[in-house]
């Protein structure tokens, strides 16, 4: 009998709550690991940003000592 005494396929309801319980903790997990990966590029500070222009040559020695002496006071 496909019903049973216990509903619709018998006892192996049980399979497909621990399955859809699995999944929801995956789920959540996974969304709390996207949400880390923006806050750690938007938590860089100015004076890394600062090196980072230097490094890349947009700004100069001289335009860098000074923007970085007005970070730092």
């Amino acid at each position: 009998m496909m019903f049973g005494e216990h509903g619709f396929m018998g006892g192996y309801m049980w399979i497909f709550w621990i399955a859809v319980i699995v999944g929801l903790v995956f789920l959540i997990k996974w969304i709390v690991q996207q949400n880390k990966g923006t806050e750690i590029k938007m938590d860089e500070n100015a004076l890394e940003i600062l090196k980072r222009r230097y490094a890349k040559g947009e700004i100069d020695k001289q335009e860098f000592e000074q923007k970085k002496k007005d970070l730092l006071s």
